[in-house]
Parts: C-alpha cells; structure tokens; sequence
C-alpha cells in the first residue's frame, strides 16, 4: 500500500446514508433556501473575524488581561486551522461528492482536496471557543453561528457529517487548551506586548 494514503478513510461506511439524506433534502428544499444556506457556508467564516474585532474593542476597555486575551483569538484560530489541515492531509478522505457521486449545491472540489476534518467546522469551532473565553455574550453568538457552519458544509455537500463533527472538536479542543495557557500567562504576555508597537492595541 502507498505510505501516502495508508490512512486513508472510507467515508461511505462511516455515515453515507446520513449524508445522502441531508443532500436529497436540500435537493428539495425551496431556492431561497439552498441559496441562504449557500451563501452562508461560503462566506459565513466572516462573520467570526467581526466578532473577533467586536470583542477586542470592547476588551481594551475592560483590561489587559482581557485585550490579551481578545488579541489571542485570532492566532489561536489560526493554529486550529494549520493543525486541523495537517490532519486533513495525514487522512485521505475522498470529498463524498466524488465518492458518492451525488450532485451538490457547492462544486464539487478537485481530487486531493480532502474532506476529513473539515476545516470551515475547525474553524467556526475554535473561533467560537476563543470568543467564549473573553465575552460569554459574544461567545454564545459565535457558537451558534459555528453550529450552523458545520450543518451547512453538509447542506451544500462538501463535507459527511462525521467531517464536521471531529472538525469542530479539534478547533474547540485546540482553542481551548491555547486559551487556558493565554488566561495562565496572560501577565508576561502584558509585558511582552506593552515593550513593543503593540502596546496601544492593549488599551483604549
């Protein structure tokens, strides 16, 4: 067997007939639907980075600890995403859209694009769980708001819901240990900050 896909997963067997149901439902569903859904799963991940701004601005005048912790969050939803990718890339799944051979509501991405796990899922999650850690408020929002990212990448046919589903607990178990180490270290991370250019990104 190639070492390249030694660990490759047969999405079908894990849960095929779940996600034929989904895609035959939105084969269904009224235009408008289809459309929202669409339009959400493609550019949806927006609205995380205004949350991330929203609550940053807030957080400067709030404290240090907070505006370090608001300023971390985009970083950290940066590492989910590498670490989630480098997943996706050790564990060959076929996009179900090939493999399966339905036809979607989003193209069909070309053959190496790999399905498992899903990074629009790892990313909504770990945004989500970051924004959790400086504002419940804001948090609670982004975590619906991931929800419905992972239910819409199997709405549109990018993804088997089993994707979605590890997707979002590698992004929220990464963003949360991350997060946890920032809110320990949150002081030398003041002091690092406040000795560079960075500092007026620290208060109001």
């Amino acid at each position: 067997m190639n070492p390249r896909t030694a660990f490759a997963l047969d999405g079908p067997s894990v849960d095929g007939s779940a996600y034929r149901d989904v895609v035959d439902l939105a084969g269904h569903a009224p235009g408008w639907v289809d459309d929202a859904v669409t339009a959400w799963s493609a550019y949806g991940l927006g609205l995380f980075a205004v949350l991330m701004v929203v609550v940053w601005w807030r957080a400067r005048r709030t404290g240090t600890r907070s505006a370090v912790e608001a300023l971390a969050v985009p970083v950290v939803v940066v590492v989910a995403y590498v670490l989630n990718d480098v997943l996706k890339a050790l564990v060959h799944e076929v996009r179900p859209c090939r493999s399966l051979h339905l036809a979607t509501l989003e193209a069909c991405p070309a053959p190496g694009d790999w399905s498992f796990p899903s990074n629009h899922a790892a990313i909504a999650a770990a945004a989500a769980v970051a924004l959790l850690f400086v504002s419940r408020r804001i948090g609670a929002v982004a975590v619906v708001a991931a929800c419905a990212m992972g239910a819409s990448r199997v709405w549109v046919g990018a993804h088997y819901p089993h994707d979605v589903v590890v997707g979002m607990l590698v992004g929220a178990l990464i963003s949360a240990l991350l997060m946890a180490g920032v809110r320990r270290w949150h002081r030398p991370l003041v002091r690092l900050l406040a000795a560079t250019r960075l500092r007026p990104l620290l208060v109001a």
